[in-house]
């Protein structure tokens, strides 16, 4: 089946609304490969999804903030992380279009034996620290992560944010996303989301030096420039039930 068409608008969430939570200073740096070459990475039935005939790997730092349950107010502590992830874009047997992680690092043990108990979701936990400097009059993002893992993995970015902009055809397949393909329980399943389309500004990598895609098996990436970067202040997202991906 083909893909559905892209849409910056979030279909309507089905109730009932499993988990709330804030994502904040987020950037996306990408790289484009043959889809072809990711196919081995995805769920079955699961594709990758392609723009102008390459698909992409997301190399995507951000701060986790007031996560909870429903509606609910924010759980203490638990809530409030660091997270680095690694993802792919994908297309369900039914055309949904959707993300596929290949690894979510966090600095909180008890979001990632959660979230692998819960969906399986490749959760690692790491060492991380985040924090902004003014240089020259412009911000500069520093991510930082060590895995605490044996491969010992490392990630340090630092991002300098440039003016808001208006989102670009690539920009949107890339950032709207209204779902994730995992594989768990015997199954493939489709777990949806619902967000404001991300308010977008330029941006440029001052330092790239990054393991983590290495280490879930794309080496070589990190060594050139991404052919995508762009930085979010954030978005309020909701998700739903996960449900059999048909």
């Amino acid at each position: 089946m083909h893909a559905e068409p892209v849409t910056t608008s979030a279909p309507a969430l089905p109730r009932p609304v499993v988990m709330s939570q804030d994502w904040r200073d987020l950037t996306f740096l990408h790289w484009a490969l043959d889809p072809a070459s990711l196919e081995r990475f995805m769920p079955p039935g699961v594709r990758p999804d392609v723009f102008e005939d390459r698909s992409y790997v997301g190399l995507v730092p951000f701060r986790m903030v007031d996560a909870g349950f429903a509606n609910g107010p924010a759980v203490p502590y638990f809530g409030t992380f660091l997270e680095t992830n690694v993802r792919l874009y994908s297309v369900g047997p039914d055309g949904r279009r959707g993300v596929v992680f290949l690894s979510l690092d966090t600095d909180r043990l008890a979001v990632v034996a959660g979230a692998r108990a819960a969906l399986r979701l490749p959760y690692r936990w790491a060492s991380m620290s985040y924090r902004v400097d003014t240089v020259a009059g412009a911000s500069e993002h520093t991510y930082a992560a060590r895995l605490r893992t044996p491969s010992r993995a490392t990630s340090r970015l630092v991002v300098r944010v440039g003016a808001e902009r208006e989102a670009t055809p690539l920009d949107d397949f890339l950032t709207a996303r209204w779902g994730l393909h995992t594989r768990a329980w015997g199954t493939t399943l489709y777990v949806r989301n619902a967000h404001p389309a991300w308010p977008l500004h330029d941006a440029e990598p001052v330092i790239l030096d990054d393991g983590l895609m290495a280490s879930v098996g794309l080496p070589g990436l990190a060594d050139r420039a991404p052919d995508h970067t762009a930085f979010s202040p954030g978005v309020h997202t909701r998700f739903g039930r996960a449900a059999r991906s048909r």
